[in-house]
């Protein structure tokens, strides 16, 4: 859609976007969704961009530079990492990010978290972070991490806005509202830690079964969507010392 379709989107749908400061005096923890090669590097599996792309390009930037922060002032991180078997499918979307394949690993920018201390790593094999966090026996990580850092602030980036990233930020704040994720007060979107795909309609229009994306203005929705459901979403995040 043109330049316009997304001026008309943001008129009728506006995003209450507020600056964030960030200091020691409230928990807060890092949360990073996806921000795997299957969907953010080039030529890297079937959602992943067939160029580079600005608004993703960005996302991973502004992730790497909040989760470097976050590591040096050691403050929690959680990273999901969508993972899937190859016999068990996730309608709609075609076979993606295959375990055991580079597709489910981080982008390179992101690959030293792995032996971080103070990140928790969760490979998830569907849409929702928190649903994915479930283990057998009924516990989930996620909220044993939220527990275990007693955090009450969490900050969200990744890919897709409208996708993974609001599927889990819905889910986390029905949870916080059930009294499931205590002592979490707080769900942070930073719109410029976060991305979304492209798919043209001349494209879906002539793919079965998809349906036309554009990027901007689904990007827009997810933030617009997430900020109706009682998250904050933040224009840009700042650190400042405790009081």
């Amino acid at each position: 859609m043109s330049g316009s379709g997304l001026d008309v989107v943001q008129d009728e749908l506006p995003v209450n976007e507020v600056p964030v400061t960030l200091t020691g005096d409230v928990r807060t923890g890092l949360v990073l969704v996806d921000i795997v090669n299957g969907f953010c590097t080039v030529g890297a599996g079937l959602m992943a961009p067939t160029a580079p792309d600005k608004q993703i390009s960005r996302m991973v930037d502004e992730s790497v530079q909040l989760a470097k922060i976050f590591c040096d002032k050691k403050w929690p991180v959680f990273a999901f990492l969508d993972t899937h078997h190859p016999d068990i499918p996730e309608p709609p979307y075609p076979p993606h990010c295959i375990e055991g394949t580079d597709e489910a690993n981080f982008v390179p920018a992101l690959v030293w978290l792995e032996n971080e201390p103070n990140a928790t790593l969760r490979r998830k094999d569907c849409i929702d972070g928190y649903i994915g966090s479930f283990e057998k026996d009924g516990s989930n990580v996620f909220a044993d991490w939220v527990e275990k850092y007693q955090i009450e602030t969490i900050l969200v980036v990744g890919i897709c806005t409208d996708i993974c990233v609001l599927d889990f930020v819905c889910s986390a704040l029905s949870a916080r509202n059930r009294g499931h994720l205590k002592p979490l007060k707080d769900v942070i979107v930073y719109s410029d830690g976060c991305a979304t795909f492209d798919l043209p309609k001349e494209v879906a229009n002539a793919t079965p079964g998809a349906l036309a994306h554009p990027q901007d203005i689904m990007h827009h929705v997810g933030l617009y969507m997430a900020l109706g459901r009682g998250a904050q979403v933040a224009s840009e995040v700042l650190f400042a010392a405790s009081k």
